[in-house]
């Protein structure tokens, strides 16, 4: 685990204060616009320490990384709202034994994988 600077620990706490997936820039747009002069470099630097150590979730979206504080600790998915982000972290152990066997069938071990199911929540359905 890297220390803690004031650095991190500003992207943490902009990080805890938002429900949905953002990007490095907005972060760190919405950290300038509240008087904090982090460098973009470092907002990055911070959101992927968190990332690799459990701490924010990680998702592709479009080519562009997207983050969130990490709900549950420990491996999960996530459903996502393509409308409106709403994100549920989700349990899926038919996926798990998929992708074990699939790997022994293949002579692997070790298998890791990152699945995020995009659709539409209720709540975005019914407005439409």
């Amino acid at each position: 685990m890297k220390r803690r600077t004031w650095q991190r620990a500003a992207v943490q706490d902009a990080l805890a204060g938002r429900d949905d997936f953002v990007s490095a820039q907005a972060l760190h747009s919405q950290l300038r616009a509240d008087g904090s002069p982090i460098g973009l470099a470092t907002v990055y630097r911070a959101l992927a320490d968190l990332a690799e150590e459990g701490e924010a979730d990680s998702l592709q979206a479009e080519g562009e990384s997207l983050y969130r504080a990490c709900v549950s600790p420990g491996h999960h998915h996530h459903l996502i709202c393509r409308t409106c982000g709403r994100t549920v972290e989700i349990e899926a152990d038919d996926i798990e034994a998929w992708a074990a066997g699939v790997a022994a069938a293949n002579g692997f071990t070790d298998p890791q994988h990152v699945v995020d199911v995009f659709g539409t929540c209720a709540a975005c359905a019914a407005r439409a």
